[in-house]
């Protein structure tokens, strides 16, 4: 049996791995997994996702900042998906100390656990959950400047409404384009930051110890699992939530910005596929369905799917960090990985309401969590 250690292995995405390793009988998988409230709620053994996994994996509760906890789990490693961090885009830019300590001390310990051990380690591989935000706005192209990379759109250009993107050499409109690997690096967040610190560390250190890397960059993934209890990220749970409730919902911005969703169980794929494929050493490869949906789309296929009575409001409000668009070239995963998207957005979105229906929901983090980004300055109405 192969020894692969996932941290984060008790979260959206990794149980989706951990399910998938499971089955072919190939892996003897530990888990480590802190179980934040935000995500697993109050009581984290009753969590949907844990209770997914805890009898096919080696589960340990605690967290990738803790290098005593961390040290003899990498001893027994010969694979590593890192996919432990926090994630929310909005609550980064405020709670800086936290996000810099999980994702990025996160992964120095990993990294420092692997040097300590020396000749002792058995690690071959580390994969690296990273993010589409490390693009911030992305590639786009101008009629006249050619392809550009515009900064994050400007508090005064959006109180008044323009959510637009433009040039940033000649001011024009510009139109988007799919996002390469080779694109220019802005991110827009402090999460995206931390991101991108993972991958430095990784490209730095990883051949300095003699270890494999392979790098993701994750569009929007979602999915049956997601969590319903976390605030901060994930409009596909936090509208399904109100829905289900006919509570109003309320867009941001002109409801016109667009995200590229892709499937848990297509990323999980992705993923493992990359454990041993020797074409993906040293590499940043995009994971994404490379189909852009605007949120205006995504509210009306969730409220007919919920035969909801919602009201839709486009409100103009909005948060700074988060991007107008964001779409993947994925050809290099196809070239690499043979990556395919399997479950399309329609059939993956049915799945998912139809999981929702069956689950407890609890919105009134929802408003909490604006009142918090709006008094720390990072949330506006119009």
């Amino acid at each position: 049996m192969k020894q692969i250690l996932i941290t984060g292995g008790a979260g959206f995405i990794g149980s989706e791995i951990v399910n998938q390793l499971n089955k072919t009988g190939e892996w003897d998988i530990t888990v480590l997994d802190s179980m934040t409230e935000q995500i697993h709620g109050k009581d984290w053994k009753k969590s949907y996702l844990l209770n997914q996994i805890k009898d096919k994996c080696h589960f340990i509760k605690g967290s990738v900042t803790d290098f005593n906890v961390v040290l003899p789990l990498v001893k027994n490693a010969e694979y590593i998906i890192h996919l432990a961090a926090d994630t929310g885009t909005g609550q980064s830019m405020y709670q800086i100390n936290h996000y810099n300590d999980t994702n990025i001390m996160g992964t120095s310990n990993l990294l420092q656990a692997i040097s300590f051990l020396g000749r002792d380690c058995k690690v071959k591989k580390i994969i690296l959950s990273s993010s589409r935000s490390v693009y911030g706005e992305g590639k786009y192209e101008c009629e006249d400047c050619g392809i550009v990379y515009p900064l994050s759109r400007t508090k005064e250009r959006m109180m008044q409404g323009d959510f637009n993107m433009y040039c940033p050499k000649c001011g024009k409109k510009v139109r988007l384009l799919k996002t390469t690997e080779d694109s220019e690096i802005h991110p827009a967040s402090l999460y995206a930051f931390t991101k991108y610190a993972q991958e430095m560390m990784l490209r730095t250190m990883c051949p300095a110890l003699n270890i494999e890397y392979t790098i993701f960059r994750f569009q929007n993934v979602y999915g049956v699992g997601q969590s319903l209890k976390n605030p901060y990220t994930g409009i596909l749970s936090i509208f399904s939530s109100l829905m289900l409730e006919n509570k109003p919902i309320n867009i941001f911005e002109d409801g016109e910005e667009s995200r590229d969703f892709i499937n848990v169980v297509d990323v999980a794929v992705g993923v493992i596929s990359a454990l041993e494929n020797e074409k993906s050493n040293g590499k940043i490869i995009n994971l994404g369905s490379g189909v852009g949906t605007t949120v205006n789309i995504i509210t009306d296929i969730l409220r007919n799917a919920y035969k909801s009575n919602s009201e839709i409001n486009v409100t103009g409000d909005f948060r700074l960090g988060d991007i107008a668009h964001n779409v993947a070239d994925i050809s290099k995963a196809k070239e690499l990985l043979n990556f395919k998207v399997t479950v399309d957005l329609e059939n993956g979105l049915t799945q998912f309401c139809n999981w929702v229906k069956d689950q407890e929901h609890d919105n009134s983090g929802y408003e909490n969590s604006l009142r918090e980004m709006e008094n720390t300055g990072m949330f506006f109405r119009k």
